[in-house]
This record gives structure tokens, sequence and C-alpha cells, in this order.
């Protein structure tokens, strides 16, 4: 990528980051980008450079947030929307929907209300419905007019189903023989209801809706008014009302807790469920047990992108706090760095139809893939995958610099993107582990994929600065050898049986490399004394884990020598 020293100097003096930023984002995979670093790290310019750069922000998202609002409810199966109130607090998001409760009196049984209304000579019965069995929604009171019948009553809502009319159940009737059992039940009529609480939103006019329509062409639709057919076109003089006797019930609307979703290990997705398919303004909330998931729904995407960062924040404090507590009864070598939710796709792709959540966790040695979080201490041993961290490589998908800059500057402070943007990207990162294979990840925000990156960087930092060593058999020209990969020390080669040194480099010495993608690597060294290029071939079992770990290692040495990496390393905790 860069041909000189003199070229590496210049991009890196165009970039305002900090070199572990630079060289750990996986788009920079060249051993020889990374020996460059080294380099520069050790060089006067580096002290300006990192007076400008900026260290650990994405973490900045971090915020305990409580909030409430309306938003609706969304059923899959029916296609419809209820409107629910959200509370929000630290460990649990709570959904209310309204309810008709009797707050004096006796209440009658099964919640069924029975009213007697009397007709007016104008404004006849002061109600609208809508609705029907031809549609499959049942007969609703849609709007109830201000001081008429229905509304001195006292005792009908909108969202009221009508379940009899003058004693006959009209529970299956269509919307016109509701109507017509209505215009002619006489003067008085007694209409039996039952507050639904998930009756469909397009069965209610809104608040400040205009009266009735008068388009009959309208009658066949489950969203057609039969307010002028009920109520007639008087001048809707309000009628005297009527005396309430002292026993009678009184009923009023309240919100009332439905749903109680404990945030701890919960998680949030704007996808369909299995597909790469962003859904409109709403995102999907799951608890822990996976049982209680809830569709939210909200009017705009900024309102949408503003609740799912509310909560998703709320998460993610919860799961710090959990990591501490699993730390502080955990050896300093299995700390807990970072674990959370994210969409994994199979053969690599984030577009598969069979996406599933997965369970990711950085702890110790390990990076670990669960099918459900691990509770338990001997859920630790139930992970679906392990990998061993100096083995693997991060990847952010679409992000390359040379393009992308402002896109990763906003990524590595944190920031987050507008709704629009969010929802035309996929935020994602790839595993890269042994044989070549790969794992891909999808997350939500971009503040998600920010503390992942940073905090693999990190937890690979932890392993090799505590393994600082490894070694790997390998074979050159049909002899076993084996090749030790030092933190200190750099590379050694030697015989597998005698275990004699058979040649010693440093990390600094290392030019370049080259393999077949297979199983044999060439390694360019550059001798210390004559200054020539010795090239050294070794065949492995699994070279990609090899190369990995060689990158792993070199990228610990390049942020053992930055001062600010080492300020925030003590700790593996994202703050």
């Amino acid at each position: 990528m860069f041909d000189d020293f003199h070229a590496a100097t210049a991009f890196f003096e165009c970039h305002s980051r900090t070199f572990q930023d630079l060289f750990l984002n996986q788009a920079l995979v060249d051993l020889k980008i990374l020996l460059w670093i080294i380099v520069l790290l050790e060089s006067p310019m580096i002290t300006k450079i990192r007076e400008n750069a900026v260290w650990d922000c994405a973490a900045k998202g971090l915020c305990l947030q409580t909030k409430s609002g309306i938003a609706l409810l969304y059923n899959e199966e029916t296609n419809n929307t209820y409107d629910v109130c959200l509370k929000l607090t630290k460990e649990v998001l709570t959904i209310q929907k309204l309810d008709v409760v009797c707050t004096s009196g006796r209440e009658s049984q099964l919640n069924h209300r029975t009213v007697v209304l009397r007709r007016q000579a104008t404004g006849g019965l002061g109600l609208s419905i809508k609705g029907g069995a031809e549609h499959n929604v049942p007969v609703v009171i849609s709007k109830i007019f201000k001081d008429q019948v229905a509304d001195l009553s006292g005792k009908l809502f909108v969202g009221d189903a009508v379940l009899q009319v003058n004693g006959i159940n009209v529970e299956h009737c269509t919307h016109e023989e509701v109507v017509h059992l209505l215009r002619t039940a006489g003067d008085e009529v007694t209409i039996t209801v039952r507050y639904l609480r998930e009756v469909p939103s397009f069965l209610k006019l809104p608040l400040g809706s205009p009266g009735p329509s008068t388009d009959h062409s309208r009658v066949s639709s489950p969203l057609f008014d039969s307010g002028l057919h009920l109520n007639g076109n008087g001048n809707n003089t309000a009628p005297s009302p009527p005396s309430p006797s002292a026993n009678e019930p009184k009923y009023e609307k309240r919100w009332l807790d439905a749903v109680s979703l404990a945030l701890l290990m919960a998680r949030v997705s704007r996808y369909k469920a299995g597909t790469d398919k962003l859904r409109s303004n709403c995102f999907e909330v799951s608890a822990l047990d996976g049982a209680s998931t809830n569709i939210l729904q909200f009017c705009t995407a900024a309102e949408s992108t503003d609740w799912l960062q509310a909560i998703s924040s709320n998460i993610n404090d919860l799961t710090q706090e959990n990591i501490k507590i699993i730390n502080k009864y955990c050896a300093s070598d299995d700390q807990v760095v970072l674990m959370g939710w994210a969409c994994e796709s199979p053969e690599g792709s984030t577009t598969g139809p069979t996406a599933v959540f997965k369970f990711l966790a950085l702890r110790g040695p390990y990076f670990y893939i669960f099918t459900n979080p691990p509770i338990s201490a001997a859920d630790w041993g139930q992970a679906e995958t392990t990998y061993n961290l100096y083995e693997v490589l991060f990847k952010v998908h679409k992000l390359w610099m040379a393009e992308d800059c402002w896109l990763q500057a906003r990524l590595y402070l944190g920031l987050e993107h507008s709704p629009e943007q969010q929802e035309n990207e996929c935020l994602s990162f790839s595993i890269l582990v042994g044989h070549g294979q790969s794992h891909t990840f999808r997350v939500e925000l971009a503040t998600d994929l920010a503390i992942w990156e940073k905090s693999f960087q990190r937890a690979v930092f932890f392993e090799v600065q505590r393994i600082r060593s490894t070694s790997y058999t390998c074979s050159s020209q049909g002899n076993v050898l084996c090749l030790t990969i030092d933190f200190g020390s750099g590379f050694t080669c030697s015989e597998g049986s005698s275990k004699s040194v058979l040649w010693r480099y440093k990390f600094s010495q290392l030019k370049g490399s080259s393999d077949d993608g297979k199983t044999r690597v060439k390694l360019l060294f550059k001798n210390a004394e004559s200054k020539q290029i010795e090239m050294k071939e070794l065949e492995f079992a699994n070279l990609t884990a090899v190369l990995h770990c060689i990158h792993s290692f070199i990228a610990a040495k390049v942020a053992s020598m930055d001062p600010l990496f080492i300020a925030v390393k003590a700790s593996p905790e994202i703050t």
C-alpha cells in the first residue's frame, strides 16, 4: 500500500487519529504497514500527531436514559397496530395499553358494559362506528361526539366493541347490519360493549379529525364511518344530561401495564426476523428468554431512532454492570472485555434468509459465540464455538479509509448517522478464523460497531501480553521445524527434535510476506548486518491462524509503544 517511508508518513499526517486506530483497523492488514508504523512511532513527528488524536470515544453513547412516550405495537400475524404508551427505566421497558376501568360502583361481569341511550331529535346517538364481520374486524365505536348522548352517558369510549344492540348479538354482523339495527332500534337503544385493548388503530378516528364522511360509496370499507347515518345532520344541540344513579358504576380510560420487558441481556433489531429487510420506522425488542418479543412502530424515522438508541443505551449499561460483577470473581487472565448480541448470517453474508442472533463474548483468551447468553458459570462451557483471540482477525465491512474517511471518523467518535443513512447501510463486521473460514455479524448502531472493534483490539492486546509467546509446528524442505513468535524477541525457528535455533529475527526485520492461500508462506527478513533480504519458506497445517497470530503480535507491539493506548489498557471495561 505504501511505497516508502515518506508515503506512509504523509498518509498518517493526513488522518488525525491515533495509530492504534489506524493499524488495528483491519482494512490495513498488510504486515509491511504495521512495520512502518513501528518506525513512525519512534520518530519525533509522532508527538504532534498524537496531540490531535482521539481515543476511546466510542463508548460515549453509554448513558442511562429514562423516557416515556406514545407508540404503536405492531402485530405481525394480523398486520395491525395498536396504541401503546412506553415507559423506559434503567432495567425495564414497560408497554402500557389503554383500558376502561371502573372507578366507583359495582362493575359488571366479564368487563361488559350495558348502556341505555335515548335517541335525540338532533344529534341522534352521538357516536360513530367502524368495522364489520365482512372485514374480519369487530364493529367498534370510532368516535364519540362531545356533549351528545353517548358522551354524556360516561360509559362509552372510542375503542369499545359493540356486542349487542337491544339484546341482539352483533359480534358476527356486517357493518351495514349493525348500522341498520342502531337506526331502527327506536328512541331508546340498549347497547352492550366491551373495550378492546388491542383495537386496530385504523378503526379509531384520530383526535381532531374531521366529522364522518358523506361519501356513501365507502360503505364496504372497514374505514367507513357511520356517524352521519346514525346521528343525522341536525344542529347537534346538546341534550339535557340524564340524572345519574348514586349506585351506577363510573368508568374512565387509563393506561395499564401490559408488558414488562427486562432489559438485561435483551436485544433490539430494525430488521425483519431472519432477513436483511429493514422495518419502516420500527424495531423489535426481545427479552433474554426470546419469548417476550414486541415490535414498536413510530410516526417518523427520527423518533424510531431516538427510542432505539435510548433502549440500546440502557441494555449496554446493564451489560457493563453485569460484566463488572463477573470480573469481580474472575482471575485477571479470565476477564470479560465485552459481550452482547449480534445477528450472524451464515456463509459470510448479511443478506442471507437464515440470519440468526448470536450472543458474542470477549473473555480471557477466547472469543465466544453462544446461541443463548451464559447465565451461570457452567454456561460458559456450553458455547457454540470458541476461538483463540490471537488467531482471529476483526474486519469492519465497507469502511475503507481512502473512500470513507468522514464516515470512519464518525464511527470512531461514536457518532450516529442520520436515520436515512442508518436505513441504507448495514453495520457489520467479520471474524476471520483458521482455514480461511469466517463469521459475519450485523449490529444495529454505529456506536455498537465502534465498541466491538475497540474492544476486540484491547482483548487481543491483553491476550498477547498474557501469553507473551506461542509456537507452531511447521516444515521446510521435508524437515519438521518449530516457529516461535515472541512478543519480546520476534521470530525464532528451531529444529523440531533438537530444539536448536536455525534463525532468529526481530519484528522490525520482517519486510514482507506472501503465501499460496493454502499452507505455504514466504517471509522476507532484512539481515541486520548484510542489509540483504533473506527469504524463509515455511509450511503450516493452519496457515491462516499463523498469519493472524503474527498480525496480533505485531499489532500488540505497536500498541505497546503508544502512551495513549497504554493509559487505557489497564482495565478491560468500556467506560
